[in-house]
């Protein structure tokens, strides 16, 4: 007799002690009674009765995840290749469980048709230059869709836009020539506000003759100060006018001893 009586009490003690489980500060237990939800259990030592009760454990921490790699055709019909990494956490526990089989598996799935279709609406230009736009696109997508399993999708970061090497290199010929034309562009301008301030000069010198002198002698300092043999002396042609000779106009030759007219006989 006392042998089936410990061997009673052993599994009245096995059952007592495997009613008691010990969850997280970041776990949370979804408690079912006989099949039917009954409540969410907090962290620390909480009792389940075996059988009559199940519990499943949810972890509320941010879930980093790795969306695959996924081919993407822009709106400009270049394929490329974009892969990301999603955060999230579980807010409710509840629907988590409950709505969706498999919230973890139901989010990648969800990331991967978003991210195709969002960037499918772009441009190859705004998906290399406006990741941050893009981020916020699908991230806001993406939140909308998992608010009813319970799902907060903290942040979306686009890592990588793979392309072929046909296409790097078009967009580095590309860029080329945008750096070709904004030198030439920059190149008028200078000429333009260069040929501005001459005009300026002009009609100040224009206005001030003094002036025209003061540049003549300042002309000839900077050459001065040049290993040059050779000196360009700039004068003013009113300069010369003083040195000017009168030229008188060449006197007529004498005319012939004037013929007798001839009388009539």
């Amino acid at each position: 007799m006392a042998i089936p009586v410990l061997i009673v009490i052993g599994v009245i003690a096995a059952v007592i002690i495997a009613s008691f489980r010990v969850f997280r500060e970041y776990e949370r237990a979804v408690v079912f009674l006989l099949g039917r939800f009954w409540k969410v259990k907090g962290p620390g030592l909480r009792l389940i009765i075996p059988i009559i009760q199940q519990a499943v454990k949810v972890d509320l921490r941010l879930v980093t995840l790795d969306v695959p790699s996924q081919d993407v055709i822009s709106r400009d019909n270049v394929t490329v290749k974009v892969n990301a990494v999603l955060y999230f956490r579980v807010l409710d526990p509840e629907r988590a469980v409950i709505h969706v089989e498999d919230f973890f598996a139901a989010t990648s799935q969800l990331a991967q048709t978003t991210l195709r279709s969002v960037l499918g609406k772009h441009d190859l230009d705004e998906m290399l230059s406006e990741r941050d736009k893009l981020n916020a696109d699908i991230q806001e997508i993406l939140d909308s869709q998992t608010d009813a399993w319970g799902i907060k999708v903290a942040n979306v970061e686009i890592k990588h836009v793979d392309l072929d090497e046909s296409m790097i290199r078009a967009i580095a010929r590309q860029a080329e020539a945008e750096r070709n034309r904004r030198a030439k562009v920059i190149h008028a301008e200078g000429e333009l506000q260069a040929s501005q301030q001459l005009f300026e000069a002009a009609e100040v010198l224009a206005r001030n003759p003094q002036a025209i002198q003061l540049r003549y002698l300042q002309t000839l300092s900077d050459i001065s100060v040049d290993k040059s043999s050779t000196i360009v002396f700039p004068v003013p042609m009113e300069f010369l006018k003083g040195f000017g000779t009168n030229v008188t106009a060449p006197q007529s030759q004498p005319r012939g001893p004037a013929e007798a007219p001839s009388g009539g006989g």
